[in-house]
C-alpha cells in the first residue's frame, strides 16, 4: 500500500535524470526518492519506439517493486515514445513526464521575435510531440531544433566538462556561432535543453557558442506538476524531516551509482523561471 511517505520514483535512460531529481529535491525536500538510471541501455534516442516502451515498462515495474507512489519520467525521449502508452497501461498511477521548455523560452524572452535553439536527442527531434510543440510557437519565434546525440554518451562517461565535450559542441553548433568566431552567424537568444542529460553540459554549450544565452530546462515544470498531482491525490509528504534518496543503476561499472552521486551533489543554479 502506498502512503504519503512512500517514495517518488524517478527514471531515466541513464544519469541525465539526476538533473530532474535535483530540482524535485529542492522543491520537495521532505519527499523520499528512488532514482533508477538505465545506463546499460543509454542512449534511448537511438532505439526504436517499441524498444523504448519495453525498457520504460521495465523501469516502472522496478520502481513499483520499491513502493513508488508516483512516477516521474525524467527523460524527454522516453516521454515522446512511451508516456501515452504508460499512462494507458497504468491509469491509476500518477505519471509525470517531461516537455522541452519551448513555451517559456518564447514567452519570457525580452526580444520581440526571439531566436531559440532547441537541443535534443535524435528521437525527440523527430518525434511528433516536439514538432507539435514547436509548431504552436513558430509564428512568434525563430526556432531551430538540432539533434545533439553526442552529449549523452559523454555525460554518461563523466565527461560533461571535458575538452572532448567542448570540441563536439563547437562543431555541432557552428551555424550558431558568430562569424568572427568561425561560425555562420545565426545568433540565438536562448537554448532549450530538450534532454535531461544536457543541463550538465550547459557550461560547455555556452563556451562553444562563444556568447551568453538563457537556458530553459523542463525540469522545473515537471517538478511543479509532480507537486500539484501529489497534492491533488492527498499523497504529498507532510513530514518536516528531510527525505531520503536511493540511487539504482543498470550500469556494469564497479560502483554503478558513483557518477549519479557526483552529479547529484554538483552545485547548480536553481532558476525556476528558466
Amino acid at each position: 500500500m502506498i502512503s504519503k511517505s512512500s517514495p517518488i520514483g524517478v527514471f531515466d535512460s541513464g544519469v541525465g535524470g539526476i538533473s530532474v531529481l535535483r530540482v524535485l529535491k529542492h522543491d520537495m525536500p521532505n519527499e523520499n526518492y528512488i532514482f533508477f538510471g538505465d545506463s546499460i541501455n543509454a542512449p534511448y534516442g537511438e532505439k526504436s519506439e517499441t524498444r523504448i516502451k519495453e525498457m520504460c515498462d521495465n523501469n516502472i515495474k522496478f520502481l513499483f517493486e520499491h513502493g513508488a507512489k508516483a512516477i516521474v519520467i525524467a527523460c524527454n525521449t522516453a516521454t515522446s515514445a512511451a508516456a501515452t502508452y504508460l499512462r494507458e497501461k497504468y491509469p491509476d498511477t500518477i505519471i509525470v513526464a517531461m516537455e522541452p521548455a519551448v513555451k517559456p523560452a518564447v514567452d519570457k524572452s525580452e526580444t520581440a521575435h526571439p531566436h531559440v535553439l532547441v537541443l535534443a536527442t535524435s528521437a525527440t527531434i523527430h518525434g511528433e510531440r516536439l514538432h507539435h510543440l514547436i509548431g504552436r510557437f513558430s509564428d512568434d519565434a525563430d526556432i531551430n531544433a538540432v539533434a545533439a546525440p553526442g552529449i549523452v554518451p559523454l555525460v554518461e562517461a563523466g565527461k560533461e566538462d571535458s575538452e572532448e565535450m567542448l570540441n563536439y559542441l563547437k562543431e555541432l553548433l557552428k551555424p550558431f556561432r558568430s562569424a568572427q568566431d568561425g561560425g555562420e552567424g545565426k545568433i540565438v537568444d536562448s537554448v532549450v535543453l530538450g534532454c535531461t542529460h544536457f543541463p550538465f553540459a550547459m557550461k560547455k554549450i555556452r563556451e562553444a557558442l562563444g556568447y551568453d544565452v538563457t537556458f530553459y530546462d523542463g525540469a522545473y515544470g515537471t517538478s511543479r506538476e509532480t507537486k500539484r498531482r501529489l497534492t491533488e491525490a492527498g499523497l504529498l509528504n507532510d513530514s518536516s524531516a528531510d527525505g531520503s534518496i536511493q540511487l539504482f543503476s543498470t550500469s556494469k561499472e564497479t560502483s554503478p551509482t558513483a557518477l549519479a552521486e557526483r552529479l547529484l551533489n554538483l552545485p547548480f543554479d536553481y532558476s525556476p523561471e528558466k
